[in-house]
């Protein structure tokens, strides 16, 4: 104890009774000769009180949240020893997890209780740069080793975890990523229609009237009835709603739309209809969205296959599914986010909390702003939804986000235990101080000074709020944003005209609606080609090898055009 200093952030124990009362120390005065002064002393410390460790002659020390006995003045102070702070993170249980080593005390980890941390919902705060996504990864990390029954769902923004859990990580992206259309609810679909813009009043109104119908005819279809007959009746068939998980094909509601436009005399709402039609053609034809609508007109219910590819339910095995939303087609991430929320919410309420989900979502501001006209309001209404019941269903949250200020208060108010790392924006300052009690607002000052990798660490996880450091993960383990193509490693051997090249095929790939020949299997004379073979060229060779592929038009679709 000779050579520990009293300074701001360190951990003082006053001896009151039989209890060692445990505070911080938040700030730290020179004193002048005044009352309060006294012989042999030059400094006033402030202490915020925040547990007291019980003293029991014969018995195992105690430390307990709180202050039930209150020091006096004349009680001696002094830095608390090791073996007091080892007894203060001492793990709860065996399912407690360490995930770094205290600040004051490198020697002693940083134990999270897991129960605490996923019951009340958590939240990784920090700017850019400061060691965010490997916190993250150390903590899931950790997750899986204590609770291995948890399945974990990571919304991966920029693609960057896709290494970070070596074999238990579950992959899943715009290669193999699966999402029947008719698993979206009404707001997601002409969400997906319309491309996250505005959608048209007219058309949405037809939507919801034939939906329902088109749900009633696949159903009627399918247990051997007249598809023709059906589609006639009312909509109320089946007792459906559009927001139903049941399957339909898109090409029922394209002759159902068709059907209903041959009834009508007024043009301008004729055309109304004509206009979604080619919408929802457009979409379905688009080679981007082919993990909707890959098998639009075969049908078939996979919604548990979906729900095991996106939780891995079918497994005792541990591991953490990350859905790579880079991948996906930017018009649509918002609608993807809420229809997994939304599945992960539902089926915990309707597993009766059977199997423990952890939804862990990346760049949460963008899907749950405070600013309500901004982003996809049924995404923030799924998210909110989590953090206010999700706890009842065995459905946890987990937050990380860079900018808390812009976050919708109400959820972020729901995470019980908060990972702050450094941050020196002002508002989101003011979002930290309101989010913690009073006795712990004076550990915030640091935060805009941690290093990175270090995080202060409050709320129900924690035992007392504390600074420390992340544990390091190995290098190959780091998170680091993933290339767009898997020879990209070849960029820097590159020419410059060669690179510009690349990148406006890439360019233009993302928004094409055509396969990207490159990416072709079927077209080797494609790949084989030798770089110097213009653009062009290639384009050409391309669209000759897609003519060969073309099927016949499906007879009922040609009736529909020629309309």
């Amino acid at each position: 104890m000779g050579t520990e200093r009293a300074t701001i952030g360190k951990f003082v124990a006053i001896k009151c009774g039989q209890t060692l009362s445990v505070g911080m120390i938040s700030e730290v005065t020179n004193t002048q000769s005044d009352s309060r002064s006294a012989p042999g002393y030059s400094a006033v410390a402030r202490v915020d009180l925040m547990g007291e460790i019980v003293l029991a002659p014969g018995q195992a020390n105690v430390f307990r949240r709180g202050v039930r006995n209150y020091p006096a003045i004349g009680d001696q102070a002094e830095v608390i020893s090791r073996s007091d702070l080892n007894l203060i993170y001492a793990p709860a249980d065996e399912s407690s997890i360490s995930i770094g080593h205290l600040h004051q005390d490198a020697s002693i980890p940083a134990s999270v209780n897991v129960e605490g941390l996923l019951t009340k919902h958590f939240a990784v705060l920090g700017s850019t740069g400061v060691g965010k996504s490997s916190g993250v990864a150390v903590i899931l990390g950790e997750l899986m080793k204590a609770r291995p029954d948890v399945r974990i769902l990571l919304l991966d923004v920029h693609n960057e975890y896709g290494k970070s859990f070596a074999e238990d990580a579950i992959v899943i992206g715009s290669h193999n990523f699966k999402l029947p259309f008719w698993l979206l609810n009404f707001d997601e679909m002409t969400d997906i229609i319309y491309g996250g813009k505005p959608a048209i009043p007219e058309e949405v109104e037809i939507l919801a009237e034939l939906i329902p119908v088109a749900k009633g005819v696949y159903l009627n279809y399918k247990n051997g009835g007249d598809r023709p007959i059906l589609s006639r009746k009312s909509h109320k068939i089946g007792g459906f709603t559009a927001d139903t998980p049941s399957p339909y094909l898109v090409q029922d509601l394209l002759s159902l739309i068709d059907e209903r436009m041959g009834k009508l005399e007024n043009r301008s709402t004729r055309m109304a209809h004509h206009r979604l039609m080619m919408r929802i053609e457009g979409i379905k034809n688009d080679q981007r969205y082919s993990f909707m609508f890959e098998n639009a007109n075969v049908g078939g219910d996979t919604m548990a296959a979906v729900l095991n590819q996106l939780f891995h339910l079918d497994s005792e095995k541990r591991g953490v599914t990350i859905l790579k939303l880079a991948s996906l087609p930017g018009e649509v991430v918002d609608a993807i986010v809420c229809v997994t929320a939304r599945l992960a919410f539902e089926f915990g309420l309707w597993s009766d909390g059977g199997i423990p989900l952890l939804l862990v979502c990346e760049e949460a501001h963008r899907y749950a702003s405070a600013d309500h006209s901004l982003g996809f309001a049924p995404a923030r209404r799924a998210l909110s939804r989590i953090a206010k019941e999700g706890r009842k269903y065995g459905v946890h949250l987990g937050l990380v986000t860079q900018r808390p200020a812009e976050l919708d208060p109400t959820i972020i108010s729901q995470c019980s235990t908060l990972f702050f790392m450094r941050m020196a924006n002002d508002s989101d300052q003011h979002i930290m101080r309101s989010a913690v009690s009073y006795a712990t607002e004076n550990l915030l000052s640091f935060i805009p000074s941690l290093g990175t990798g270090e995080v202060v660490g409050i709320g129900e996880g924690m035992p007392l709020p504390a600074r420390f450091s992340f544990n390091t993960l190995p290098r190959e383990l780091l998170p680091c944003s993933e290339p767009g193509t898997d020879d990209s490693h070849e960029v820097k051997n590159l020419g410059r005209g060669e690179l510009v090249k690349r990148a406006v095929e890439r360019w233009r790939r993302a928004t094409t609606n055509q396969t990207p020949w490159l990416m072709e299997e079927n077209t080797p004379e494609i790949e084989k080609a030798p770089e110097t073979q213009s653009a062009l060229t290639r384009g050409l060779q391309a669209l000759a090898a897609e003519h060969e592929r073309l099927r016949p038009l499906d007879p009922e679709r040609y009736t529909l055009l020629k309309r």
